[in-house]
């Protein structure tokens, strides 16, 4: 572990990354820096650049690790059920790891592309009572775990590992960003025991769906706001990047009508949302209501204002989130606020040398 005063968190979003340092002792002291928006990432290690050499500047520090948050299309979470018999001694942690790392074993032989990010241990049962969290000093005869976990695929990981690391810049945890932001926002919707978060993306919209304040289950869609973009520039002809600026600020232009724009952007939302909301009953536990948050960069070109002309079978609302929101949600898992969560330890990489710090640091 280092000696600087800050930790970075840095959310590595499609379209755009996001940045915060957080002071280890003042946590109202914290920095935040954003990149331009990405069509692609021709230039993603020229933005990486200038965040790490701002974020330098600012804090005076020389970066030499970092927390990453990631989404990808290909992400998932597995269940899994798993039990020992005990001969009716004290249960003890080992116990209980025992069964973790018997799980992981069967994640990583089965699931050979994946890399497991979190550990979510969502109900202990012993001696067939269920608990939400591990009991002291109890004898057991029988326990069974049930444990969620969410992984990233072990390409997307590698791929922005080498990113930072080009700089000298190691990784210190890996977060899955849609999780780590709905971990976070639905400690304020603690009266809705049944929620869904949609997070909507730039090549990926999420569906992470909570059940009396345990996440059951995290679904993805190969679909998000660039969709949007896309139908925009095929049906007014318009470039991509015409097209984005249109739909950010969702106003007549004097060309294209106000109504033409609504009647495109709509459809495709509708059409994401019949498949969210397909994904949230798939997945529930329960045929009770649910509340629905709509989320995520994608979802700024809408608002409550718009909730009459969005049909779906949920109560639906809005959250507006900043980048300060997103990193500090990962900040936030990162230090450990989920005590359900069992820690994943990644393995760390060989640095080289200081040599490119020094140079980014007066660049």
């Amino acid at each position: 572990m280092n000696n600087n005063n800050y930790q970075i968190y840095i959310d590595c979003g499609f379209s755009k990354l996001r940045a915060s340092a957080f002071h280890k002792t003042n946590l109202n002291e914290r920095i935040n820096v954003e990149s331009k928006f990405l069509f692609d990432h021709t230039e993603i290690n020229v933005e990486v650049q200038k965040i790490i050499t701002s974020l330098e500047k600012k804090t005076n520090e020389y970066i030499d690790d970092v927390n990453l948050m990631i989404n990808s299309p290909k992400m998932l979470s597995i269940g899994i059920s798993i039990s020992k018999k005990i001969d009716g001694s004290l249960l003890e942690q080992d116990d209980i790891q025992f069964l973790v790392q018997e799980a992981k074993q069967q994640i990583s032989t089965y699931y050979k592309n994946q890399k497991i990010t979190h550990i979510i241990i969502n109900n202990y049962k012993i001696n067939d009572i269920d608990y939400d969290y591990l009991p002291l000093n109890i004898k057991c005869n029988f326990i069974a775990l049930d444990i969620l976990f969410i992984c990233l695929p072990g390409k997307i990981i590698e791929y922005f590992k080498d990113i930072f690391y080009t700089f000298d810049i190691s990784v210190n945890q890996i977060i899955c960003s849609s999780y780590a932001k709905t971990k976070d926002y639905e400690e304020s919707f603690t009266s809705n025991r049944n929620i869904s978060f949609i997070d909507f993306g730039f090549n990926e919209t999420s569906v992470i769906t909570y059940n009396n304040n345990k996440i059951t289950c995290l679904n993805v869609l190969p679909i998000g706001g660039n969709y949007i973009t896309k139908d925009i520039s095929k049906v007014l002809k318009i470039n991509l990047e015409k097209a984005e600026n249109m739909k950010i600020n969702f106003v007549n232009d004097g060309v294209f009508s106000l109504e033409l724009m609504q009647e495109i952007i709509f459809a495709r939302i509708e059409e994401i949302l019949k498949m969210c909301t397909k994904s949230i009953k798939l997945s529930s536990i329960t045929t009770n209501s649910y509340k629905v948050i709509l989320m995520g960069e994608g979802s700024k070109i809408l608002n409550n204002q718009y909730k009459d002309k969005i049909s779906i079978a949920y109560d639906l609302d809005f959250l507006e989130e900043t980048k300060e929101d997103v990193c500090m949600a990962g900040f936030a898992l990162g230090m450990g606020s989920n005590k359900q969560e069992v820690r994943v330890v990644p393995k760390k990489q060989i640095k080289q040398g200081f040599f490119v710090k020094f140079f980014l640091f007066f660049k």
